[in-house]
């Protein structure tokens, strides 16, 4: 036999001890899927932890005929009883809000009740339950191998309730006919209608149809041009004041990035009362200098009043790219610079083959936020023009010609209270702008694992 396979005499002699059998592990599966907890305080004799899981289902099950309750109610939206006074009829709004709510909540319990099974499953491969385990290692065992589940549960569940339930809430009511007049709640009743709103937009009723191609189209071109002359003219501003050498320089950085400090909202009305047809202070000064014979219809002329929105987010947003384009600039080496320039390029060489891209590299990811946030920028163009100036069909969509699918929004169910189809545009927001917003995720390095 060789030194490393035998034993000592002593250890060869010594008799065995006894030692707790390890249970199955179909046995303890099948005792984590009967009730929360169980395959922990019985087989693996974690009686502290056992009972916290088991603690939440006899809640669960406390709590479970409401929240049933609530799924089926959120399926009939109740019933039509104009018997009833107002206040003691079915509000299919609240149905709704509600049965998305249990929905999250058993989905909540469908977690735990997972993490559960995981955790006997995990604990009887490690082989805990050879002894009884003391209130205070699962406390350790808490604190360290759950730390992270325990830590990032609260934030999952405020987002879940914050931001997933409505976003759910609101993808719902476009299958509706939540809408005015007759399916307002409590007056009247809300019913499921499938895709019959998604129908009418997207080509079965054709002034909305053409309402929504011609407001989606110009929201594109929006966000587009209201990034692209952000970002040029910010740039070009950062590298005339970065390649001037005047003593004053500080005192113009100040100057741009005033319009930035100013609250959007005091800006966009000041401009809009200076752009007024027929009383703006801008008309007025032209034609007292007599550059103009008649006043200039900035606001009330379709194509002029999308220049006019897009010039004036020029003038709110372009200090942002400054700042942004001088710091990505400090990150240039100097040397590569002056390697360019002993090569024989022109300021305007060195700006397109080194300042260029090497800034672009850098701010792309933000450009790529800054087109959804543009997408969505509702102050821009409703405190400039209202959406306006009216087209022909503004009377019954309520989309004018500046108006973008946010505004829209707004009009349709604030001032036309047709939330079935404000919904409908509410999912096509959310189609366009997810995509931007995971390859915005998957650019970073958090994503990809690095530091």
């Amino acid at each position: 036999m060789s030194l490393l396979t035998r034993r000592p005499a002593d250890e060869a002699t010594r008799p065995a001890t006894p030692s707790t059998p390890a249970p199955d592990a179909r046995r303890v599966r099948l005792l984590a899927l009967a009730f929360m907890g169980l395959a922990h305080m019985t087989v693996l004799k974690q009686r502290y932890k056992g009972a916290a899981f088991a603690a939440v289902e006899v809640l669960f099950l406390v709590a479970s005929p409401a929240l049933i309750g609530n799924v089926v109610g959120m399926i009939t939206l109740g019933t039509p009883q104009p018997e009833l006074p107002v206040r003691e009829r079915d509000n299919s709004l609240f149905m709704l809000i509600d049965g998305v709510l249990a929905a999250a909540v058993i989905a909540v319990f469908l977690a735990v009740y997972g993490i559960s099974v995981r955790s006997a499953m995990l604990d009887h491969r490690l082989g805990v339950n050879r002894e009884k385990t003391s209130a205070r290692r699962q406390l350790s065992a808490i604190t360290t191998r759950a730390f992270p589940v325990l830590g990032l549960a609260p934030m999952i569940l405020l987002i879940l309730f914050f931001v997933f339930v409505p976003l759910v809430f609101s993808a719902l009511v476009a299958f509706t006919n939540y809408s005015s007049p007759n399916n307002i709640p409590p007056a009247n009743t809300v019913d499921w209608v499938g895709f019959d709103n998604f129908a009418a937009m997207f080509g079965g009723d054709q002034l909305w149809a053409g309402a929504l191609v011609r407001v989606f189209i110009w929201t594109v071109v929006w966000a587009v041009l209201a990034v692209g002359t952000c970002f040029f003219g910010g740039m070009i501003l950062a590298v005339i004041l970065n390649e001037s050498n005047f003593r004053i320089k500080p005192i113009f950085q100040a100057i741009f990035i005033l319009p930035y400090a100013i609250p959007a909202v005091v800006s966009l009305l000041v401009w809009r009362n200076m752009l007024n047809g027929a009383f703006g202070s801008v008309n007025k000064l032209l034609l007292d200098l007599g550059i103009i014979d008649t006043a200039i219809p900035w606001l009330t002329e379709p194509t002029l009043a999308r220049f006019t929105v897009v010039l004036i987010n020029l003038w709110c947003g372009f200090p942002y790219f400054m700042l942004l384009t001088m710091s990505a600039m400090t990150a240039i080496p100097q040397d590569v610079r002056e390697a360019a320039a002993l090569d024989g390029a022109t300021g305007i060489q060195r700006f397109r083959f080194v300042t260029f891209p090497l800034v672009l590299f850098q701010t792309a990811p933000l450009l790529i936020m800054s087109f959804a946030a543009n997408f969505n920028n509702f102050g821009a163009i409703y405190f400039l023009t209202n959406g306006g100036p009216n087209e022909a069909d503004t009377t019954r969509t309520g989309a004018g010609s500046t108006d973008i699918l946010v505004s829209w929004i707004y009009k349709i169910t604030i001032e036309l209270l047709q939330y079935n189809y404000g919904a409908v545009i509410a999912v096509v927001i959310f189609l366009v702008l997810a995509p931007f917003a995971i390859l915005q995720f998957r650019r970073t390095k958090a994503f990809k694992g690095e530091l």
